[in-house]
This record gives C-alpha cells, structure tokens and sequence, in this order.
C-alpha cells in the first residue's frame, strides 16, 4: 500500500450557481503545499456561469449532471475519482494551504482512518455590515466532521457506502453516522484545515436553519435499534 503522502489525491467539488465564489476554492486546491491529483467539479445544474469558469481551469475535470442536490453531486465525483485518497470542497469555500499536507500526514499510521480538521468560518467581505448582522459567524474555529473538512482513503469512503440522496439537508451528517456505527476509526487534527464563507446563500440563512434534520437523525436511530434487535 502507498503512503499516504504519496498516494494520489481526487478532490470533488459540487457546484450550484456557484460563479461568484468558485475560482477562489479551486485556487485554494490548486495551492495546497501537497498538490491533489485531480480536482473533479460536478455542476448541479446550474443556470449561472459555473460552468464556464469550471472549463477555463486547465486541472479542473468539469461534469454536469441534472439539479439532484448535493449528495448526487458528491457521489457522482466519488464514482469517476481515480484517486487513492478523496476529499470534498464546498465551491465557496476556501481550504487553508496545508490542509492536504497536514491530513496526509496523519494518514500515514492508520490509513483506513477519517481525518477531520477544525474550520474557521468568515463573513463573505462584499456583504454589507447590515447584512452579515443578520448572519451566523462564529468567531472561533471549532472542530468540523464535515464533507469539506474530510480526507480519507477512496475505498474507505465507498466501503461505507454513498450519501444519501434523499436528504436535502444533513446528508453528511448520515453518511457519518454510518461511518461511525460501522467502526470507523476518526481523528481530529489541532490545526484549522478549512474556511467556511458566511454569505447571504448558504446554510448561514434563515431559510435553511429552519429546514428540519429530524429525517436524518430518525434514520440513525432506527439503524442503531436494528442493529441492537439484530
């Protein structure tokens, strides 16, 4: 087996209407001090310029795929990765230039593990004051067992399985869940691996806070009590 500081790394970027942010994730990939392998982005359908700033990147495999939401679009960049490790991006977020060094790194004693690493959250700085008042920042990192904070091995992230599609919200939070109560070995790192932008879009508004998780945390309990009563 390869090690993880050699091993080939497919970072997939699910996109939506994304134009205003997307060229500064894909930079954030491109400058990584241990640089990926390919940088897949999967366009959700956008109606928007996505796809065109997507093509005029020469490292950047562009596929589009019908408005399926964000676990399509992760697990169809999962499906063509050609990598030996994966790892997500949010295309308006930003990672910090060591994260793939630092999660590779910690990859090398246990290469079946989920590597995990705190995120820094940032207001979008074309907001208005008035604007980013009504947004959550929180102003402290704090640890993240997200997509967009992820590294691991490929072939762990397919033994667990796909995301869920059916979940319009939390669909990480679940495949986690199931990463979890399979076992998986999980580590958090001490040195903040991601930015995560606040804007007037993302799950930072209203509108999104209030959709309900109570799907996705049924289904964890109804696994955990099948497993019980198996």
């Amino acid at each position: 087996m390869k090690s993880a500081t050699s091993s080939r790394v497919s970072v997939v970027i699910p996109a939506f209407n994304a134009e205003a942010y997307l060229a500064e994730a894909v930079a954030s990939v491109l400058e990584q001090t241990v640089p990926a392998t390919e940088i897949i982005l999967v366009d959700d359908g956008s109606t928007d310029g996505t796809g065109d700033i997507a093509r005029s990147v020469a490292a950047v495999t562009y596929v589009r795929q019908a408005n399926a939401g964000v676990a399509a679009a992760l697990n169809h960049g999962a499906r063509i990765a050609s990598g030996d490790c994966i790892a997500f991006l949010s295309a308006d977020d930003i990672w910090c230039p060591d994260k793939l060094a630092r999660q590779s790194q910690a990859l090398q004693d246990a290469p079946n593990r989920l590597v995990f690493g705190p995120m820094q959250h940032f207001v979008s700085p074309e907001l208005t004051p008035a604007q980013a008042a009504g947004l959550a920042c929180p102003p402290e990192p704090m640890p993240a067992f997200s997509a967009g904070t992820l590294l691991t091995r490929l072939d762990t992230f397919r033994a667990i399985g796909p995301l869920n599609e059916s979940f319009k919200v939390g669909e990480f939070l679940d495949w986690y869940g199931r990463a979890r109560d399979g076992g998986a070995e999980v580590i958090m790192l001490d040195t903040v691996v991601s930015r995560r932008r606040v804007h007037l879009a993302n799950q930072s508004t209203k509108a999104l806070r209030e959709k309900s998780y109570a799907p996705v945390l049924k289904a964890m309990l109804d696994r955990r009590r099948s497993a019980k009563e198996g």
